[in-house]
């Protein structure tokens, strides 16, 4: 590829934008970490070794909260049965709200987000990151030509359990997809047997699973294998079937662009 060609590609990318309304407060917007706390508490991390859980950590950029604040839902229907308390002093009006009643809280999203043509905006709570006592609601935006902004909303699950949210804790997830793409798929259950190639290569996966699993017994319970170290398997971290036949377009990370202040 020539540097022509580079830039013609350059210039082509889609463009993901958040217009900030003149006056409106600044809020952090980072692209998705590929680590999560509560994974690096657990015992040898063992969940980090998981590509599809770390790669669906980095797919999409996360709004980072502004002030940290405690909230505690008292069980009613009104807006007034939850109350904030908040670390330092917010603006005013509050970044967050017992807006809507119900056990939910609401974030107002300082921006007004646009994608190109064709392009809704999945909002979403972040990835792989659990809260207790409370649970982010999903919105699909067409960010392409609403001229509205949109709230991140979450709900308690319990009432009279304090909900704390840090000072830039991410809180949503946006990910942009392409409208109608979904409804293109015809989704078909079909027998594994019916696919020959593809039956071959999962018979060997489970051999090998299998075989893992049982050095894994073994060297639990042999002293002549305690030493033996046994590599977790790597085939889909690598990208490779057991016959070593690579995946195409195989990705270990995703590279998402920071976002760019231009105002």
């Amino acid at each position: 590829m020539n540097e022509g060609e580079g830039a013609v590609k350059a210039v082509d990318r889609p463009e993901l934008i958040a217009y900030r309304p003149q006056g409106a407060p600044f809020m952090k917007i980072e692209r998705g970490e590929r680590w999560r706390t509560w994974i690096n508490e657990m015992r040898a991390r063992w969940a980090n070794r998981c590509l599809p859980l770390i790669i669906a950590n980095e797919a999409g950029w996360m709004l980072l909260n502004s002030h940290a604040f405690e909230a505690v839902w008292e069980g009613g229907a009104d807006p007034a049965s939850i109350q904030i308390a908040f670390d330092s002093d917010v603006p005013n009006p509050a970044p967050v709200q017992s807006h809507f009643g119900d056990g939910i809280l609401t974030w107002a999203v300082p921006f007004l987000f646009r994608t190109p043509r064709g392009y809704n905006l999945l909002a979403r709570g972040p990835s792989n990151d659990p809260k207790d006592g409370i649970g982010a609601l999903e919105g699909l935006v067409e960010t392409d030509w609403s001229v509205a902004t949109f709230t991140m909303n979450w709900r308690f699950t319990r009432p009279n359990h304090p909900v704390r949210f840090e000072q830039d804790e991410p809180f949503c997830m946006i990910v942009p997809q392409r409208r109608g793409e979904l409804e293109l798929f015809q989704p078909v259950v079909r027998a594994l047997e019916t696919n020959a190639e593809t039956l071959a290569a999962t018979k060997a996966w489970v051999e090998r699973r299998h075989e893992s699993q049982v050095r894994k017994f073994l060297a639990t319970y042999s002293r002549e294998l305690e030493s033996e170290k046994l590599a977790w398997e790597r085939d889909y971290f690598k990208g490779t079937s057991p016959d070593g036949t690579r995946g195409e377009e195989h990705q270990t990370h995703l590279h998402l662009e920071e976002f760019v202040r231009e105002d």
